[in-house]
């Protein structure tokens, strides 16, 4: 492959292998097919067979251009009943993928179609939201290629990093709500500090393989390359480490923010990152790495000018992944903000939860399982509170908000539709409620949502 076209690195049976994009490829006429079915992975050494979201010429995922229409035919090929879910896309409610809120899944066998315009443009993912089967790996890339990326010629490159366990997922949150010992928290925690992880994972992949044998992607000595990072684990944090390089931030959830330059990017499970890394002519390869929360195990890729040396990287690091919070949150700011308008309604929503039985809910008004309403051309504020001792990673369906306070800061932050709370803090966002419906609001940890925090957005009166 001839790096200095424009492609986008995506699976050919699985992520791992490259699929280079012509120019205009991506805007085919016709409906696009993506089919839901098993594949096979490797994970030290030994076979695993996972779920999978893929097209009939094997590519994982789907790639469209900004303006065209999302028009897909989905197919479950599976033996269990399932769906997708249009991560970080504004479609009509019932074309959302949340099963007995937007439609009813699908079954085995059986197909639904979709067909609304692709917005907003951006990195963004597919996944299933039926069970835990997200922690079996059904989830893959959805992006819609800015205009402007379209017109650089940059040579583009997609990782989507994902925690693997041998475990079933529904053995992982059995244990989860076993009693505590100890006064430990589930992930072997203190209860008096922060618990960065619940699961304790076998193995963190990025385009389905380990740091064993991480996919290595060439690219021109003095070239640059615009990572898409997509954090699609079920319940992991992770910081983006390019080490000795420096990458510049272009945007964040697809939403593009003022250039931020860095070498560590902090991404919440659900989040992404669209990083721009311009090799220096030098011939040193440049590893990206997420390196987890709390933990030492880490996934990456490695970008391999013609020629460079690739030296061994441990699928362990020497420490653990620093802890994941908002420092660098405070410093972001969206090139397209919202309109400047008075807050027509502010919404307390805590955040709460305990270890013992792990339990967990979101509260609002301070009513558990009661919905944020709205009325359609609102301003409307969610007031987050985080009362527990967990980080959360709040999504909300169908439409992009604006961080505007983190612990009492206001800011003109970034446009996102995941918003990481930090255990003991709170975060206000705003949005426009310009897209009637019925929307799921919850935590993107799996076993959090899977636990109770969880619940809805609703608007009055919509038809």
């Amino acid at each position: 492959m001839n790096p200095s076209r424009r492609s986008l690195l995506l699976g050919a049976t699985t992520l791992a292998a490259a699929h280079a994009l012509v120019p205009g490829a991506a805007q085919a006429a016709g409906q696009k097919t993506l089919r839901l079915q098993t594949r096979q992975i490797e994970v030290g050494g030994k076979a695993a067979t996972r779920y999978g979201v893929a097209q009939p010429s094997g590519a994982a995922g789907l790639v469209l251009d900004e303006g065209d229409i999302f028009d897909v035919r989905v197919e479950n090929t599976l033996k269990v009943t399932s769906g997708l879910h249009w991560h970080g896309l504004n479609p009509p409610w019932q074309q959302d993928g949340v099963p007995y809120i937007s439609g009813p899944p699908i079954a085995p066998g059986q197909s639904a179609t979709y067909k609304f315009p692709a917005v907003p443009a951006g990195t963004r993912w597919m996944h299933s939201h039926f069970g835990l089967q997200e922690q079996d790996l059904l989830a893959a890339p959805l992006i819609i290629r800015e205009t402007e990326a379209i017109r650089s010629g940059r040579q583009e490159v997609v990782v989507l990093f994902e925690d693997f366990s041998w475990s079933k997922p529904a053995t992982i949150l059995e244990k989860l709500r076993r009693p505590p010992s100890g006064g430990m928290g589930p992930g072997g925690m203190e209860m008096s500090g922060p618990d960065y992880n619940d699961v304790d994972y076998d193995a963190y992949l990025a385009n389905d393989r380990t740091l064993a044998d991480p996919q290595v992607v060439d690219v021109e000595r003095t070239g640059e390359v615009r990572l898409r990072l997509i954090n699609g684990s079920a319940s992991t944090n992770f910081t983006i480490d390019l080490g000795a390089d420096e990458g510049t931030l272009l945007s964040i959830d697809g939403n593009p923010v003022e250039p931020l330059k860095a070498s560590l990017f902090p991404l919440a499970t659900a989040q992404r990152a669209d990083i721009l890394v311009r090799l220096l002519g030098d011939g040193r390869s440049v590893p990206v790495l997420a390196r987890g929360e709390g933990r030492r195990l880490q996934a990456g890729i490695v970008l391999r000018p013609r020629g460079a040396a690739i030296a061994k990287i441990p699928t362990e690091g020497a420490v653990d992944g620093p802890a994941v919070g908002l420092k660098q949150e405070v410093l972001l700011r969206a090139t397209r903000p919202l309109a400047a308008r008075r807050v027509d309604r502010s919404v307390p929503v805590g955040l709460t939860g305990s270890m013992m039985g792990y339990s967990w809910s979101m509260p609002v008004h301070d009513m558990t399982g009661a919905p944020v309403t709205v009325v359609r051309g609102e301003r409307v504020e969610l007031v987050m509170h985080n009362e527990t001792m967990m980080a959360h990673p709040m999504h909300l369906h169908g439409h992009s908000f604006q961080v505007t306070e983190i612990n009492d800061r206001k800011l003109a932050g970034a446009m996102r539709d995941t918003i990481l709370v930090p255990p003991q803090a709170t975060v206000k966002v705003a949005f426009d409620a310009d897209n009637p419906g019925i929307w799921a609001y919850h935590c993107h940890n799996l076993y959090h949502m899977a636990a109770g925090m969880f619940t809805t957005l609703v608007y009055r009166g919509f038809t």
